[in-house]
């Protein structure tokens, strides 16, 4: 047992009796929402999870150590901090670790925990990705970097519209990270189902992802993937009205000189306020839908490992 990881009662005991896990992670608590709707929506995908016959493992870094599995009072200390819990990825957790401080992980630290912890799957709302002006800026998520040496697979609504989804596709694939549509030839952008942009494969069942992954990992080839699992057609947002938002929201962070960490919950909240709190609406079901689609997906993954 790692000395730095921190199981759950629960998730201990579904890592020792070999049942389907589903990985959650804690930015979204942390800097993806405000309070109290962060907490709520943390508890519900938590529920979601269970319902898909999975358990939940929310991850975080807390009093010293990488926890997976959260208690209900976990979960409300880190939604009430909010913005003032350090959002960390992989450079950060030793940091945090030695100095016993809080943090919020994004999906690159989750996948570390994750992967820790022996959990291979993991929902999200939206994975990291490649910056617009990245050429100039070279801000590229290291969420990136962690799906290429990581054994974890990320169900997503695709990646944030606030990126550039043409040069993050062009990085995963770079990087050998298969991009794999769940019943769409077209990668989603997060608040909306359409980006003009292809998936290297179309596969329209739980079973047939497991499958794949389980075949992956078994011929050696490390690294995670991405399930890319389109918000649901009743809450997406019109692509046109949404790219608007986020130009405007762009300016606003760019004439506030508003760069690094800060920027994306920075653009979630101009996006939120310039929606009128639509945003908000389709962040919550795409992380519950993504939740549903991860449950299903561990479960048979879990089967299979078992069957061979």
């Amino acid at each position: 047992m790692n000395p730095y990881l921190s199981l759950s009662e629960e998730v201990g005991a579904a890592v020792a009796d070999d049942q389907p896990i589903v990985a959650l992670e804690s930015t979204i608590i942390s800097h993806g929402m405000p309070y109290p709707e962060n907490v709520e929506t943390a508890l519900k995908v938590e529920e979601t999870v269970r319902a898909a016959g999975a358990v939940p493992a929310t991850i975080a870094i807390l009093d010293g150590k990488m926890c997976a599995g959260l208690s209900k009072e976990q979960i409300e200390r880190i939604g009430q901090a909010g913005l003032s819990v350090t959002k960390a990825s992989r450079r950060d957790i030793p940091l945090l670790i030695q100095q016993q401080e809080m943090g919020a992980t994004t999906v690159a630290a989750t996948m570390i925990v994750a992967a820790a912890a022996n959990i291979g799957i993991f929902a999200t709302g939206g994975i990291g990705g490649v910056r617009r002006g990245a050429e100039k800026t070279f801000d590229i998520s290291a969420d990136l970097q962690e799906l290429a040496r990581t054994n974890v697979a990320v169900i997503s609504a695709g990646a944030k519209s606030i990126l550039d989804l043409h040069l993050t596709l062009e990085y995963l694939e770079t990087q050998g990270v298969p991009v794999i549509g769940y019943q769409t030839a077209e990668f989603p952008a997060f608040y909306t189902r359409t980006s003009g942009l292809a998936v290297d494969a179309k596969i329209d069942s739980p079973e047939a992802i497991a499958e794949m992954l389980h075949t992956k990992w078994r011929l050696g080839l490390n690294g995670g993937a991405i399930i890319a699992n389109p918000v649901p057609e009743s809450h997406s947002m019109d692509p046109i009205y949404l790219q608007q938002t986020i130009d405007r929201a762009i300016a606003l962070a760019e004439e506030e000189g508003v760069k690094g960490k800060a920027l994306t919950p920075y653009l979630l909240a101009q996006i939120k306020s310039l929606t009128e709190g639509q945003s908000l609406v389709s962040n919550i079901e795409l992380v519950m839908n993504n939740a549903r689609l991860a449950g299903a997906i561990a479960v048979a993954y879990q089967n299979l490992k078992m069957s061979v």
